[in-house]
């Protein structure tokens, strides 16, 4: 029977590796964790024990085996529209400001997942279009995550009924999705998905490649980060936006003692974040 243990000292070499190659921190005594997100890869690559699936990883030369166990560990789990208040800022506050100058707006979703943040991003969009025919056009969602399996389920945005359960009215369900054939998920419209473009990114990495945007959403993402590291990520964000450009971060995550090229904007609910 595989042995799916982890000694104290292993666990603490794999945390150091995962932290190193996606900037992910693992709490102390995680290694339960490890072992629920890891075990379905030991007999795919032929290990026994867990150990050995561990040290495989940090010291292989075998890529698709480290690119699977970095997957496994920085999957999570998301929803749509989620904590609301952002979608509303973005439909009341954001696009209209950027409708009234008269150009598309370019946003970011960083560490998108399996696309539920982005695919709300373009029904918000879509539906301020309704009420503002002929605004924003040509504005653009760049979605991007280090795990290439969500970003091929973003890519076929089929989504199962816990998923569809999860954030969705019934009218955006009507809208903005359609039946998958004998099956109960469904899927995201065309009209939606050809608003985004998915990418792999490590937001350790440089954005050069990404351009420049005028929101970037990053939200519920930096908790999961070192403090050096979410600073480097900051001063990252702050290169990559254009002038007043917006930054939406979660609920529980602040800015406080990380950076300095944002000034808070309290809204009723929420805030958001403006470069200086």
């Amino acid at each position: 029977m595989p042995n799916k243990t982890l000694a104290d000292t292993e666990y603490n070499q794999f945390k150091h590796f995962l932290e190193q190659q996606s900037g992910i921190v693992l709490g102390d005594n995680k290694q339960y964790l490890v072992r629920s997100r890891l075990s379905p890869l030991m007999a795919k690559f032929n290990c026994d024990t867990m150990t050995q699936l561990v040290k495989l990883a940090m010291g292989s030369s075998d890529r698709q085996l480290r690119v699977e166990v970095i997957d496994a560990m920085t999957t999570n789990e998301t929803l749509w529209f989620r904590d609301k208040f952002p979608f509303e800022l973005m439909a009341n506050i954001i696009l209209p400001e950027y409708a009234a100058v008269g150009r598309p707006i370019k946003i970011w979703s960083a560490a998108c997942s399996s696309g539920q943040e982005p695919y709300s991003l373009a029904m918000t969009l879509l539906e301020f279009q309704q009420k503002r025919p002929n605004s924003l056009a040509g504005t653009s969602i760049v979605a991007t995550d280090l795990s290439p399996t969500m970003l091929e389920r973003c890519r076929v945005a089929e989504y199962d009924p816990l998923a569809l359960a999860r954030g969705l009215t019934e009218e955006h369900k009507r809208q903005f999705f359609e039946p998958v054939a004998n099956q109960k998920s469904m899927k995201v419209k065309d009209n939606v998905k050809r608003l985004v473009t998915f990418k792999p990114l490590n937001l350790l990495e440089s954005y050069a490649s990404l351009g420049k945007f005028d929101v970037i959403f990053c939200r519920n993402v930096l908790i999961y980060f070192a403090p050096e590291a979410k600073s480097k990520i900051l001063r990252q964000f702050a290169a990559a936006l254009n002038p007043n450009g917006v930054l939406f971060l979660g609920a529980s995550e602040s800015l406080a003692g990380l950076s300095d090229d944002f000034d808070m904007i309290r809204c009723n609910p929420g805030i958001y974040y403006r470069k200086r």
